[in-house]
């Protein structure tokens, strides 16, 4: 693994947490279902790819709450869907600097790689939100449905670009 990774050493053995795709791509040797999270204080946008990775669906919206009811939801989803790693947005600053909200989304990884047992691939989400935004008004959605799926539809925007990076890295 290169300086990208996050888990190195013996005492973070398990599945890495990683902000590389590459690395990502070389923990899932064999494909597999990606699970996406685009992290908001008061929500969770859930998004999924099929096995080949090549497209990012928006699922649903769940409402956060305490990490073991959230870990429960998610551990389910991965189950019904053979899911293989999952990919959580970074939100790093607009400088490319990470401040407190990065922070936390790392610690999330942590704490839902230890319960899941699977690969996490941190993903930088800027503009994802906006991007999600703009594809729903072009859709004509209202203002209330916009608010009701921007959260999965930035999941499925940050799922695309790193689908997207590790068809490349897997060449």
């Amino acid at each position: 693994m290169d300086d990208a990774s996050l888990n190195a050493g013996p005492l973070n053995a398990g599945p890495p947490i990683t902000d590389s795709a590459r690395d990502f791509a070389a923990a899932l040797p064999e494909g597999g279902a990606l699970l996406a999270l685009d992290l908001g204080t008061k929500t969770i946008g859930i998004a999924l790819c099929d096995a080949g990775w090549r497209f990012a669906t928006a699922g649903k919206t769940l409402e956060r709450g305490k990490f073991g009811r959230d870990r429960d939801t998610l551990a389910a989803i991965c189950r019904e869907r053979s899911v293989r790693g999952v990919v959580i947005g970074l939100p790093r600053n607009m400088d490319g600097s990470e401040g407190s909200r990065a922070q936390a989304s790392r610690a999330y990884a942590r704490n839902l790689s230890a319960a899941l047992d699977l690969p996490i691939l941190l993903w930088d989400e800027r503009w994802s939100t906006v991007s999600a935004e703009r594809s729903l008004i072009e859709q004509d959605m209202s203002r209330g449905k916009r608010k009701e799926r921007i959260d999965s539809h930035a999941a499925a925007v940050i799922l695309q670009a790193a689908i997207d990076a590790l068809a490349g890295a897997s060449i």
